[in-house]
C-alpha cells in the first residue's frame, strides 16, 4: 500500500540569509502546522546540516512540517518530512514529500513527480525586483488548471494571501516581517 502523505500546511515558511536572524522566531509565532522550506544555500556543507537541524527541533516542536530544499535522497538523509527544488531534482528513491517550483503552466505539467508545486512570483519581490509577476488573477487560472495542489509565492505577505482566497501560500521576507512587528 502506497505511503499517504501528511496534509498539506496552508502557509510555509522559506529560509534566505534575508530571514536567517528572525528564523526562530518566526517559526514559534506561525500557527501550528505551518511548514518551514529549510534552503540556506550559502552556508557550507556542515554548517547548512547544523543550522537545519537547530531549526527543524523548534518547527517540530511547533507541529510544522520541516522540508529541504535538496534531493529526496539528502532529505531522506537529513531526516527532512520532505525535498523541494525544481522537477528535475525530485526524482529518485522511495517517496518523500515533494514540492516543486514553477512559473507557468508548462513548468507546471512539468512537476507531475511532485505532490504540490509552489508557483510563482504571484507579486513583486525583493529577491527579483522588475520581474514579471502572474498577479492574482494570473495566479488563480495557472493554478486551477494544476493537477496538484498550488502554493502561491512571490511577494506573499499575510494581507496579499488573503487577495488568492484560500490559497496555500509561502513567503521569505512576508512572514517573518509581518510576526516580527
Amino acid at each position: 500500500m502506497p505511503k499517504r502523505q501528511p496534509a498539506l500546511p496552508h502557509v510555509w515558511l522559506i529560509s534566505d540569509p534575508r530571514n536567517d536572524a528572525l528564523l526562530e522566531r518566526a517559526l514559534t509565532r506561525l500557527p501550528r502546522g505551518s511548514g518551514l522550506i529549510y534552503r540556506h544555500y550559502h552556508l557550507a556543507a556542515g554548517e547548512r546540516h547544523a543550522r537545519f537541524q537547530a531549526l527543524a527541533r523548534i518547527a517540530r516542536a511547533k507541529g510544522h512540517m520541516v522540508v529541504l530544499a535538496d534531493s529526496p535522497a539528502m532529505a531522506r538523509r537529513w531526516r527532512a518530512d520532505g525535498s523541494y527544488g525544481a522537477p528535475s531534482r525530485l526524482a529518485g528513491g522511495p517517496a518523500t514529500l515533494r514540492l516543486a517550483t514553477a512559473h507557468s503552466l508548462r513548468e507546471i505539467a512539468s512537476a507531475r513527480r511532485a505532490d504540490a508545486v509552489l508557483l510563482s512570483p504571484v507579486f513583486a519581490t525583493h529577491s527579483h525586483p522588475g520581474a514579471r509577476t502572474l498577479g492574482p488573477l494570473r495566479f488563480r487560472l495557472l493554478a486551477s488548471r494544476a493537477r496538484i495542489p498550488v502554493i502561491a509565492l512571490g511577494g506573499m505577505t499575510p494581507h496579499r494571501a488573503r487577495k488568492l482566497g484560500r490559497a496555500p501560500w509561502a513567503a521569505i521576507d512576508g512572514i517573518a516581517q509581518a510576526l516580527d512587528s
